[in-house]
Protein backbone atom coordinates (compact mmCIF):
# COMPACT_ATOMS: atom_id res chain seq x y z
CA UNK A 1 0.00 0.00 0.00
CA UNK A 2 2.10 3.49 -1.20
CA UNK A 3 -1.09 5.52 0.53
CA UNK A 4 -3.57 5.93 3.19
CA UNK A 5 -5.80 8.00 5.26
CA UNK A 6 -5.60 8.29 9.12
CA UNK A 7 -5.48 10.91 11.57
CA UNK A 8 -3.58 13.57 12.60
CA UNK A 9 -3.67 13.66 16.28
CA UNK A 10 -5.13 12.09 19.09
CA UNK A 11 -8.38 13.13 20.48
CA UNK A 12 -10.72 12.07 23.44
CA UNK A 13 -14.77 13.07 23.10
CA UNK A 14 -17.73 12.69 25.73
CA UNK A 15 -21.39 12.39 25.17
CA UNK A 16 -24.30 11.76 27.37
CA UNK A 17 -26.85 9.30 26.11
CA UNK A 18 -29.77 8.49 29.09
CA UNK A 19 -27.33 8.72 31.79
CA UNK A 20 -24.91 6.12 30.21
CA UNK A 21 -21.25 8.23 29.65
CA UNK A 22 -19.41 7.51 26.52
CA UNK A 23 -16.00 8.82 26.55
CA UNK A 24 -14.24 7.92 23.15
CA UNK A 25 -10.37 7.85 22.21
CA UNK A 26 -8.97 7.94 19.59
CA UNK A 27 -5.63 6.98 18.54
CA UNK A 28 -3.01 7.54 15.83
CA UNK A 29 -1.21 3.79 15.80
CA UNK A 30 1.08 2.63 13.28
CA UNK A 31 1.54 -1.42 14.64
CA UNK A 32 -1.31 -4.27 16.27
CA UNK A 33 1.13 -4.19 19.03
CA UNK A 34 0.63 -0.42 19.63
CA UNK A 35 -3.30 -0.83 19.34
CA UNK A 36 -2.99 -3.44 21.63
CA UNK A 37 -0.95 -1.62 24.16
CA UNK A 38 -3.35 1.40 24.33
CA UNK A 39 -5.85 -1.07 24.96
CA UNK A 40 -4.67 -1.74 28.16
CA UNK A 41 -3.58 1.16 28.77
CA UNK A 42 -6.77 2.34 28.51
CA UNK A 43 -8.84 -0.18 30.25
CA UNK A 44 -6.71 0.46 33.19
CA UNK A 45 -7.20 4.37 33.18
CA UNK A 46 -11.33 3.38 32.78
CA UNK A 47 -10.78 0.40 35.56
CA UNK A 48 -14.38 1.43 37.26
CA UNK A 49 -16.67 1.26 33.91
CA UNK A 50 -18.77 -1.57 33.11
CA UNK A 51 -17.16 -1.47 29.58
CA UNK A 52 -14.35 -0.86 27.04
CA UNK A 53 -15.24 -1.36 23.06
CA UNK A 54 -12.59 -1.16 20.83
CA UNK A 55 -12.18 -1.54 16.74
CA UNK A 56 -9.07 -0.56 14.87
CA UNK A 57 -7.26 -0.80 11.46
CA UNK A 58 -3.42 -0.77 10.97
CA UNK A 59 -1.27 -1.98 8.05
CA UNK A 60 1.54 -4.18 9.03
CA UNK A 61 3.47 -6.06 6.07
CA UNK A 62 1.37 -3.99 3.31
CA UNK A 63 -1.50 -5.67 4.64
CA UNK A 64 -4.83 -4.40 6.52
CA UNK A 65 -4.86 -5.87 10.35
CA UNK A 66 -8.44 -5.39 12.06
CA UNK A 67 -9.74 -6.26 15.35
CA UNK A 68 -12.78 -5.07 17.27
CA UNK A 69 -14.22 -6.22 20.52
CA UNK A 70 -17.79 -5.28 21.97
CA UNK A 71 -16.15 -5.79 25.12
CA UNK A 72 -19.99 -7.16 27.45
CA UNK A 73 -21.68 -5.39 25.33
CA UNK A 74 -24.70 -7.09 23.00
CA UNK A 75 -23.25 -9.02 20.18
CA UNK A 76 -22.81 -6.44 17.21
CA UNK A 77 -23.46 -3.58 18.83
CA UNK A 78 -20.45 -2.00 19.86
CA UNK A 79 -17.25 -2.93 18.40
CA UNK A 80 -18.37 -3.77 14.47
CA UNK A 81 -20.25 -0.90 14.20
CA UNK A 82 -17.59 1.16 15.27
CA UNK A 83 -15.41 -0.92 13.03
CA UNK A 84 -17.66 -0.55 9.61
CA UNK A 85 -16.99 3.69 10.00
CA UNK A 86 -13.52 3.24 9.92
CA UNK A 87 -13.81 1.41 6.87
CA UNK A 88 -16.29 3.20 5.05
CA UNK A 89 -13.83 6.44 5.43
CA UNK A 90 -11.09 3.96 4.75
CA UNK A 91 -8.81 5.02 7.55
CA UNK A 92 -6.22 2.75 8.77
CA UNK A 93 -3.42 3.50 11.52
CA UNK A 94 -6.05 3.90 13.75
CA UNK A 95 -7.58 2.65 17.04
CA UNK A 96 -11.01 4.21 18.89
CA UNK A 97 -11.66 2.73 22.54
CA UNK A 98 -15.07 3.72 23.42
CA UNK A 99 -15.89 3.60 27.57
CA UNK A 100 -19.16 3.53 28.97
CA UNK A 101 -20.65 3.94 32.20
CA UNK A 102 -23.61 2.35 32.61
CA UNK A 103 -26.54 5.12 33.66
CA UNK A 104 -28.93 2.87 34.52
CA UNK A 105 -31.23 3.06 31.49
CA UNK A 106 -31.11 0.27 29.00
CA UNK A 107 -30.76 1.78 25.41
CA UNK A 108 -31.33 -1.59 23.21
CA UNK A 109 -29.47 -3.15 20.52
CA UNK A 110 -30.31 -0.12 18.17
CA UNK A 111 -30.00 2.38 20.57
CA UNK A 112 -26.33 0.94 21.16
CA UNK A 113 -25.19 0.81 17.91
CA UNK A 114 -26.10 4.62 17.41
CA UNK A 115 -24.68 5.44 20.53
CA UNK A 116 -21.22 4.11 19.49
CA UNK A 117 -21.05 5.27 16.47
CA UNK A 118 -22.05 8.29 17.20
CA UNK A 119 -18.86 8.28 19.88
CA UNK A 120 -16.43 7.52 17.09
CA UNK A 121 -17.92 10.27 14.69
CA UNK A 122 -17.83 12.86 17.29
CA UNK A 123 -14.49 11.87 17.91
CA UNK A 124 -13.88 11.84 14.06
CA UNK A 125 -15.11 15.61 14.33
CA UNK A 126 -12.29 16.95 16.51
CA UNK A 127 -9.39 16.17 14.53
CA UNK A 128 -8.11 16.25 10.65
CA UNK A 129 -7.63 13.24 8.08
CA UNK A 130 -4.62 13.74 6.74
CA UNK A 131 -2.88 10.95 3.57
CA UNK A 132 0.27 8.84 4.51
CA UNK A 133 2.48 7.91 1.63
CA UNK A 134 5.44 5.64 1.53
CA UNK A 135 8.44 7.50 1.86
CA UNK A 136 12.05 7.54 2.78
CA UNK A 137 14.70 8.69 5.83
CA UNK A 138 17.69 10.15 4.60
CA UNK A 139 20.76 10.92 6.42
CA UNK A 140 22.87 13.86 5.15
CA UNK A 141 26.04 15.69 6.23
CA UNK A 142 26.59 19.13 5.27
CA UNK A 143 29.16 22.47 5.94
CA UNK A 144 27.85 24.68 8.63
CA UNK A 145 27.83 27.58 6.26
CA UNK A 146 26.14 25.75 3.92
CA UNK A 147 22.95 24.50 6.86
CA UNK A 148 20.79 27.73 6.40
CA UNK A 149 20.82 27.30 2.33
CA UNK A 150 19.79 23.23 3.03
CA UNK A 151 16.90 24.54 5.62
CA UNK A 152 15.83 26.72 2.48
CA UNK A 153 15.96 24.29 0.10
CA UNK A 154 13.96 21.84 2.44
CA UNK A 155 11.27 24.16 3.18
CA UNK A 156 10.68 24.98 -0.91
CA UNK A 157 10.54 21.30 -1.63
CA UNK A 158 8.90 20.09 1.19
CA UNK A 159 11.33 17.68 3.07
CA UNK A 160 11.07 17.48 6.30
CA UNK A 161 13.94 17.73 8.39
CA UNK A 162 13.94 15.02 11.65
CA UNK A 163 16.98 15.36 13.38
CA UNK A 164 19.81 17.60 13.43
CA UNK A 165 23.51 16.70 15.00
CA UNK A 166 25.79 19.59 15.52
CA UNK A 167 29.52 17.28 15.29
CA UNK A 168 31.83 18.71 13.04
CA UNK A 169 30.32 18.78 9.93
CA UNK A 170 26.07 19.64 10.52
CA UNK A 171 24.04 15.60 10.50
CA UNK A 172 20.67 15.99 9.51
CA UNK A 173 17.94 13.37 8.88
CA UNK A 174 15.31 14.03 6.60
CA UNK A 175 11.74 12.35 5.57
CA UNK A 176 10.56 13.03 2.14
CA UNK A 177 8.35 11.78 -0.49
CA UNK A 178 9.60 9.15 -3.40
CA UNK A 179 9.76 12.16 -5.72
CA UNK A 180 11.18 14.55 -3.77
CA UNK A 181 13.63 12.11 -3.15
CA UNK A 182 14.44 11.74 -7.00
CA UNK A 183 14.80 15.84 -7.37
CA UNK A 184 17.22 15.56 -4.39
CA UNK A 185 19.31 13.63 -5.93
CA UNK A 186 19.70 14.91 -9.03
CA UNK A 187 20.08 18.17 -7.16
CA UNK A 188 22.90 16.47 -5.50
CA UNK A 189 24.74 14.87 -8.17
CA UNK A 190 24.39 18.03 -10.49
CA UNK A 191 25.82 20.46 -7.43
CA UNK A 192 22.53 22.88 -7.44
CA UNK A 193 22.65 21.94 -3.68
CA UNK A 194 25.54 21.98 -1.16
CA UNK A 195 25.67 18.96 0.44
CA UNK A 196 28.77 16.52 1.23
CA UNK A 197 27.05 13.35 1.59
CA UNK A 198 23.79 11.60 1.34
CA UNK A 199 22.97 8.02 3.07
CA UNK A 200 19.88 6.24 2.53
CA UNK A 201 18.34 4.87 5.46
CA UNK A 202 14.91 3.19 5.61
CA UNK A 203 11.72 3.97 4.26
CA UNK A 204 8.53 4.72 6.30
CA UNK A 205 5.17 6.44 6.19
CA UNK A 206 4.93 9.63 6.43
CA UNK A 207 2.32 12.65 5.57
CA UNK A 208 1.77 13.63 1.99
CA UNK A 209 2.58 17.41 1.28
CA UNK A 210 -0.07 19.43 -0.13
Amino acid sequence: MNEFITIENNVTSEFTEKKSKFIGNLFYVETSNEAEELIKITKKKYFDAKHNCIAYRVIENGQIVERFSDDGEPSGTAGSPMLNILQRNNLVNVLIVVTRYFGGILLGTGGLVRAYQNSLLLSLENTNKITKCLGEVLEVILEYSDFDNFQYYCKNNKINIIETNYKENIVCKIELEEDKKTKLMKDFKQKNIKINNIKELYKKYITKSI
